[in-house]
């Protein structure tokens, strides 16, 4: 059993390391901030310093997004996945040993790069390595990964700040964590010799362009609107609610739970009832979840809308990934480039219009208004072009 899972092409092993470089990658390098933030925004950070840390962060994972879509060699793939775990773990310490606002401002932006090279290239080599036919059910468990990545980091910053550790002492913890567990991934996810590539390229066809995939582009940067508001913000909304100023990790750690086995669930009807149908009630139950914490400060209930967070926005890029792989057939590269680019400006935008609607207004309801309305407005575009263009993905 053991021997197995050193064994670099064994498909246990392979997935085990991919979820351990996403544990690295989106965990450590991204979502953690989101968990520690409370408290670094008690004696360090502004709610402006905030986000503009948090949108630097998407900004450097929008870039890596796009240069990884144009790696097209595996070996080039290993050498950008080891590149970005390093850094990973590297910019990881900058947060725990320093408090210059340049280096964290440098090291945000490095981490975002990095966790596009452990989440993209990495889920590249895993599905090239990976040895069986229909790989869609093991894409479904590998990306239970950015599940697992939440709930990990969030239980490993929990012991030590409950053991009277600081946010430091977490990110220091954090950092000495991802450089032991790097050592699997970077070992499994390579290649015993130097593999031969035929790379393929395409000329880029304007005809791919559909109305109906313009607007799934538009749809897309929606999501990516709804997504990072609570990705960024959730612990925070949920502490700022009176009554339940204590309970905002908690939200958080509903996440991940959520997070874990979203992926196959919703891939897995998506399989039955169309991606599209699915996309849809998806956002729909993400945006209840964005709009419970501006109505009730009821605890079960704030807890619930960060199991529904969890538990849509992991499966919506798996859906909207896979739905943008079947319009585009031999020519993945140009549909997913775009909408993974329109989902990243939206990731950029949202925490800078959150920080001032809630400065302006005192509370973060107003910025929940919008990014709620934003999402709708999504899922009624989406809804209508199904509707009228008569498509059945």
């Amino acid at each position: 059993m053991y021997l197995k899972l050193l064994d670099r092409n064994n498909n246990t092993s392979i997935l085990l390391a991919g979820i351990i470089a996403l544990i690295i990658g989106v965990g450590v390098a991204r979502f953690v901030f989101t968990s520690l933030l409370p408290l670094m925004l008690e004696d360090f950070l502004s709610l402006e310093q905030a986000g503009i840390l948090a949108s630097l962060n998407y900004c450097g994972y929008l870039g890596g997004s796009i240069f990884a879509i144009f790696i097209k060699d595996i070996n080039a793939k290993v050498k950008y996945f080891r590149l970005g775990i390093v850094l990973c773990v590297l910019t990881t310490l900058v947060l725990a040993l320093t408090s210059n606002e340049l280096l964290w401002l440098s090291s945000r932006v490095i981490a975002g790069f990095a966790a596009a090279m452990s989440l993209v290239v990495g889920s590249a080599i895993v599905m090239t390595k990976l040895n069986m036919e229909n790989k869609t059910k093991a894409m479904g468990i590998h990306f239970s990964g950015i599940g697992f990545s939440v709930l990990v980091t969030d239980l490993i910053s929990r012991f030590v700040l409950y053991s009277n550790g600081t946010w430091q002492d977490s990110w220091l913890v954090l950092s000495i964590f991802a450089a032991t567990v790097s050592i699997y991934p970077l070992y499994i996810l390579s290649f015993d010799k130097r593999q031969k590539t035929n790379v393929k390229t395409n000329k880029f066809d304007k005809s791919l362009f559909s109305p109906f995939v313009i607007i799934l582009i538009l749809v897309y940067f929606t999501e990516g609107v709804g997504m990072v508001v609570q990705a960024t913000f959730l612990p925070d909304i949920i502490n700022s609610i009176k009554g339940l100023e204590n309970y905002g990790s908690y939200a958080w750690t509903a996440v991940g739970l959520a997070g874990v086995p979203s992926c196959i669930i919703w891939m897995t009807l998506a399989s039955k009832i169309g991606s599209i149908n699915v996309i849809i009630i998806t956002m729909f139950l993400q945006v209840i979840g964005i709009l419970i914490p501006t109505f009730s400060d009821n605890i079960y209930l704030n807890l619930f809308s960060g199991l529904l967070f969890g538990g849509t926005f992991v499966a919506l890029v798996a859906l909207f990934m896979n739905l943008a792989g079947k319009l585009a057939k031999e020519n993945p590269v140009a549909i997913m480039g775009a909408i993974t680019t329109a989902y990243g400006v939206g990731q950029v935008i949202a925490p800078l219009y959150s920080v001032y609607l809630t400065n302006h207004f005192f509370s973060y309801n107003y910025a929940l208004y919008l990014t709620a309305l934003i999402v709708f407005a999504g899922i009624i575009l989406l809804f209508t072009a199904k509707k009228i263009l008569k498509i059945n993905h």
